[in-house]
C-alpha cells in the first residue's frame, strides 16, 4: 500500500536511481514536480502510474545535469504534456541538442545557487562537483520541512554540506564500492573518473558526508545512484549503517537507511 499522509508538507518517491537512469518525484498541496527525467517517456509514465500518479499532473521538471541519464525523457514529457523545465543557463547549452526542441515558453533558467519560490515551496540549487558543464542539485523546504536530492558529486564540499545540513530526508548518493570498482572490468580511465574529484561519491564517502550533515530533523537517508556493476544495495546499506553507527548515528531507528531502485519506484513517503 502506497503511503500518502494528509497534512503533510510533501510526498517523495525515487522513481529510478542509477547509472541507466534517474527520476525523482515530489508533491505538494499545490505543485508536482520532478527532478530529472533520465529514462523514456513511456518508462517515467509507468513508473508515476505504479505509484498513482499521472505525466498529466506534473506541472515541471528540475534538471541537475545534461547527462543522458538525467535527461533522457526530458525533451519527450515536455512537449507531450507542455511542461516547464528548469535548468542553469549553461545545463541548458549543454543539453539542447540531446533533448529536441522545447517551445520557449516552456524554457526556465534557475540559476545555480538561487532560491526560487515554486507555489507553495521553495527550492534552493547548489553547485555540486561532477564532470558536467554546470551540475547543481537542489534542497526543497515548505513548512519547516525539507528535502535534499545529491547525487553525481566526486565530493561533498564543506560549502554544499553547510546548504544541506539538517534536512528531513535525503536522496545521497552511493555509487560504489571503491575495491569493486577497481577489481571490475571497466577500463582504467573510466575507473579514474569515478573515483576522481569530478566523479560519484562511494559508499564510505557518502556515509562519512551523511556523518556531516545528520540533524535532529533527520529522519531517512535514501541511497541513490547505485551503480548495478560495482555495487550492491546489501553492501552499501551495510557500510553506511556501519559508519553512522561508529559516529553515534542511531542508523536503523531515529535515521532509516532505505534503498532504491533502478527501475522500480520507491512507494511515496511523507515528510
Amino acid at each position: 500500500m502506497h503511503l500518502i499522509v494528509s497534512e503533510t508538507s510533501f510526498n517523495i518517491s525515487v522513481l529510478a536511481s542509477g547509472s541507466t537512469g534517474n527520476s525523482l518525484y515530489i508533491e505538494t498541496d499545490k505543485r508536482k514536480v520532478l527532478v530529472d527525467a533520465g529514462l523514456s517517456g513511456k518508462k517515467i509514465t509507468s513508473l508515476l502510474s505504479s505509484i498513482d500518479r499521472s505525466p498529466e499532473d506534473l506541472d515541471a521538471i528540475l534538471v541537475t545535469h545534461e547527462h543522458r541519464d538525467h535527461i533522457h525523457g526530458v525533451g519527450v514529457l515536455a512537449r507531450k504534456y507542455h511542461l516547464d523545465i528548469y535548468a542553469n543557463e549553461l545545463t541548458w547549452q549543454a543539453m539542447e541538442k540531446s533533448i529536441g526542441n522545447v517551445p520557449v515558453e516552456q524554457r526556465n533558467i534557475f540559476d545555480m545557487g538561487k532560491i526560487m519560490t515554486f507555489g507553495d515551496m521553495d527550492i534552493e540549487s547548489f553547485g555540486v562537483s561532477h564532470d558536467a558543464i554546470a551540475p547543481q542539485f537542489y534542497r526543497f523546504y515548505k513548512d519547516n520541512k525539507s528535502f535534499v536530492v545529491l547525487t553525481d558529486t566526486g565530493y561533498c564540499s564543506e560549502q554544499v554540506k553547510g546548504v544541506i545540513k539538517n534536512a528531513d530526508a535525503y536522496l545521497l548518493e552511493s555509487n560504489h564500492d571503491p575495491n569493486m570498482l577497481r577489481m571490475g572490468r571497466y577500463p582504467w580511465n573510466t575507473k579514474q573518473r569515478i573515483l576522481g574529484d569530478k566523479g560519484h561519491l562511494s559508499n564510505e564517502d557518502g556515509a562519512l558526508a551523511a556523518t556531516e550533515i545528520i540533524g535532529d530533523r533527520t529522519k531517512h537517508i535514501y541511497l541513490g545512484h547505485l551503480s548495478k556493476e560495482n555495487n550492491m544495495k546489501e553492501l552499501a546499506n551495510m557500510t553506511v549503517t556501519g559508519i553512522l553507527q561508529q559516529h553515534n548515528i542511531d542508523a536503523g531507528g531515529q535515521v532509516k537507511i532505505m534503498d532504491t531502485d533502478p527501475d522500480k519506484a520507491c512507494d511515496l513517503f511523507a515528510i
